[in-house]
This record gives C-alpha cells, structure tokens and sequence, in this order.
C-alpha cells in the first residue's frame, strides 16, 4: 500500500501565511540616509547659528566683514568680547572693526557691537563711539551703549538705562483691524511679531513687531479696530534686559530713579529672586549715596 504526503485542501491554501519580502540594499541606504539626515539637519542648523562656536584668526576677519550674513557678524563680535574679556592681546588688531560697526545698517551688529566695546576700557576711541551711540534710533542699542559706558564710570546714559526698566508701549501706526495677534503673557524676543494689522486700503498686513526682548503684557486682539497712534500692545522687558540695568543703577542711580526701580521689588511671579533682590540692593545704594 503506497503511502502519499497529505495535501493540504483549498481552504488551507487560501491561509496560508505570504513569505515576507525584505527591503532591497538601495531602500535601506535610502531609509538609514533618512534617518541619518533628520538627526544630522538640526544640529547643523545649531552648529551655524550658534555664537560659542570657537573660530580661528582667519575667520573672525572673514566672518566681521561678511555682509551678506549679519549673523556671521555677530558670531564674531560674541566671540572677540569674550577674548577680550578674557584680556586676550590679539582681539586689538580687530579694534577697528569695532569702531567701523557702530554705524553698521543693521540693529543687532550694532546692539551687539557696543556690547563688546565695554569689555575693554582702555581705548579712548571706544568711549567716544559709545558715545554718539546714544543717538541710535534703536532704544536697544541705545541702552547697551549705556550699559557700557558705566564700565568706562561715564554716567551719561543714565536716561537710556532707566529706560530698559520700563515697559515698552507700541500704537498702531495707521488705522485697522487686527487680523492675527499673539496671547499676553508670551515670551518674545526682540523683532519677534507681535500681531499684525490690516489697514484700510492696503492688501498686505501690517506686521507689527517687539523692539525689545520680554513678555506680552498686553495686546490688541484679533477683530479689534484701531486709530493710528493708539496703545495696540505694551511689552515688559525680559530678565536680562532688567537685571542688567538694575546692576548699572547701583553704581550711577539717582533717587529720581527709584520709581523705576521699586515695582522689581515687588513679590510677584513675574519677578525672579534674582532680579528682587538686585532691586532692593540698588534702592539701598542710591540711598546711600543721597544721605
């Protein structure tokens, strides 16, 4: 009697599990380059942005007169203050460069720029272009240029200095409806937009931007009608913005100042420890120096 193999019915043809197919070599390499370019792309884009990147001797002079990428300048003008704060002796050879940015057309190299010219007191022509930056019509580089000039013991933007502890108030500059607005209470940086604002008879919006770092107190909201010239968004000034004035005060503050100071002392959430006690040393030390 021959004994025959089972075949397996129809039924069970039907189920019978498919063999998997496995990725050919060329969609692997597509599918590991992805993986590879969405893990490499952002730390590139940080790699290119980010100022603490050290550069060479050749590049700080390539990167100070690149004037297609502001940023380029700026990268180099970070890292020239901290040779300089760190008394480096090549950072002079780059000194005019400094001078020569004081007037640069665009705000952040210049904001940045008399920044850096405070971390070496020692040459004249620093004080003198610090300043004329007084004049600047960024209130932002006005008030670095201030910041700077108390390391040189020059009080003469005292004013200016005052001023970054204040809100910063923005009207509209035609009349309008707010078409898109940001939420009070958000973080934004300087430049960082605000709302934006379609006026009658222009096909674009407005975009109405921050012209200091801080956080929306206040802002018109979308659907609103504005006139030009009314209040449309009040920022406050950032931490930094704010520690950094209170230090400067505690060394050229005046008792006309105190209003300014007073509301950081103030036990509220939007005040850090810090930035408090900062301003209750500053009270003390005007006061003292009034008696």
């Amino acid at each position: 009697m021959e004994i025959r193999d089972p075949q397996p019915d129809s039924a069970d043809s039907a189920i019978a599990p498919k063999p998997k197919r496995s990725m050919s070599r060329t969609q692997k390499i597509l599918f590991f380059t992805t993986g590879w370019l969405i893990v490499l792309m952002p730390f590139l884009f940080w790699w290119n942005t980010w100022f603490g990147r050290h550069l060479s001797d050749q590049q700080m002079t390539e990167y100070l007169h690149d004037a297609k990428k502001p940023r380029h300048i700026q990268h180099a003008l970070v890292q020239l203050g901290d040779r300089m704060n760190h008394k480096d002796p090549s950072a002079k050879q780059w000194y005019p460069d400094l001078l020569r940015l004081a007037t640069y057309s665009v705000e952040e190299v210049r904001n940045t720029d008399a920044w850096v010219m405070g971390q070496d007191t020692s040459g004249a022509d620093f004080h003198e272009a610090l300043l004329k930056m007084l004049q600047d019509p960024s209130p932002m580089v006005r008030g670095n240029a201030a910041l700077s000039l108390v390391r040189f013991g020059d009080a003469a933007g005292r004013p200016e200095i005052v001023a970054l502890l204040q809100p910063a108030q923005i009207t509209a500059p035609s009349s309008g409806t707010i078409v898109d607005a940001d939420r009070p209470g958000t973080a934004i940086h300087q430049g960082g937009l605000v709302a934006k604002l379609s006026a009658a008879g222009s096909s674009q919006a407005i975009e109405i931007r921050s012209p200091i770092p801080g956080r929306i107190r206040s802002v018109a909201q979308t659907g609103a009608r504005v006139n030009a010239g009314t209040e449309l968004a009040v920022i406050d000034p950032g931490t930094e913005q704010v520690w950094e004035a209170l230090r400067a005060l505690y060394l050229i503050g005046q008792p006309g100042d105190l209003q300014a100071i007073r509301p950081y002392e103030r036990d509220i959430p939007e005040i850090s420890k810090d930035v408090r006690k900062q301003a209750e040393e500053t009270e003390q030390a005007i006061s003292s120096r009034s008696k």
